[in-house]
């Protein structure tokens, strides 16, 4: 088992692969975590396997994580798009089996 934990930080209307397709072993957890103040709007849009962001997820408001856990979770790349009118830092987590 494998445990990745990193920050980065990506600027207004950038995009970037959080999570890497794993190659050898499987994800088995994964979070997103937007480090802003609880009171402000932030928008992050997170895609799976989709640079060109046609579907997506929204992180905004006051919920500013997304995670996901089990056995069936997504293997892919795993993108995220600062959608704010700020640069965003992000707190990330993976576990791999």
């Amino acid at each position: 088992m494998v445990q990745t934990v990193r920050t980065l930080r990506i600027p207004v209307s950038e995009k970037t692969i959080i999570f890497e397709k794993p190659r050898v072993l499987c994800r088995v957890f994964f979070s997103i975590r937007v480090m802003a103040r609880s009171d402000m709007w932030y928008e992050t849009k997170i895609s799976f396997d989709d640079p060109k962001f046609i579907t997506f997820y929204m992180i905004n408001g006051p919920v500013k994580y997304f995670e996901a856990e089990g056995a069936d979770i997504f293997q892919g790349n795993i993108w995220a798009k600062n959608a704010s009118d700020t640069d965003l830092t992000y707190a990330t987590t993976e576990i791999l089996h």
